[in-house]
């Protein structure tokens, strides 16, 4: 069985010690790290490259969503799930822009988390419903100040709908059966053209221009 390799990343050691008390109670689930501090977090994420990081937003030092940020420039195939006790919009939407796959409570159930991580493996994403609540309300409106997506090609259009659908540059090429470096040529057009940062941003694009269903 394959396992998955998790990296916690929380500046309470209590409830680091629970969280792995449970985790090595998973047979396909193994804790390869633990760290106390953003930058710590940052540190061992470049070393092992977890499959999937628990990251707690509130810490001494960076923060969750700035050390999100850089574990995503460093380890791109990792998955990032929130662990956090807030579910304001200040805490919400900074994390799910720097690269969060998912977005849950403390209060989550143990079976709950287990099921995240391997849902997150998958590339599927797990919200609080408090979270998918904020998220459903901000991407129900197209923004005014956004490009027009006329400007897209039908090909780039294929490519920013899997984009939102949490499809790696191989999954796309794949999916589509054209080559890994076309798709990245169609992912620079799509941020240039409408005046984009990233693919977190293309995603978010596509969903508020309801190019693709809100799950």
């Amino acid at each position: 069985m394959e396992t998955i390799g998790v990296l916690l990343i929380d500046d309470h050691r209590v409830v680091r010690q629970g969280l792995r008390d449970f985790l090595d109670m998973q047979d396909d689930i193994d804790v390869i790290g633990e760290a106390g501090s953003g930058e710590e977090g940052v540190q061992l994420a470049h070393d092992l490259l977890p499959d999937v990081v628990l990251m707690d937003l509130v810490m001494p030092g960076i923060d969750g969503v700035e050390a999100t940020r850089r574990i995503k420039a460093v380890s791109p195939s990792t998955r990032i799930i929130v662990l956090t006790s807030f579910a304001d919009d200040d805490k919400v939407f900074p994390a799910i822009k720097a690269g969060a796959i998912s977005y849950l409570l403390k209060d989550v159930s143990p079976e709950e988390l287990a099921h995240a991580i391997r849902a997150a493996q998958r590339n599927e994403a797990v919200l609080h419903p408090e979270v998918a609540a904020k998220l459903m309300q901000e991407f129900s409106t197209p923004k005014t100040s956004e490009a027009p997506i006329d400007q897209l090609t039908e090909r780039e259009m294929d490519v920013l709908r899997l984009i939102a659908r949490g499809q790696s540059n191989k999954e796309i090429a794949d999916t589509l059966v054209i080559s890994e470096k076309t798709v990245k040529t169609h992912v620079s057009n799509i941020l240039s053209k409408l005046h984009l940062a990233d693919r977190t941003q293309a995603a978010i694009y596509a969903l508020r221009q309801r190019l693709v269903p809100m799950e």
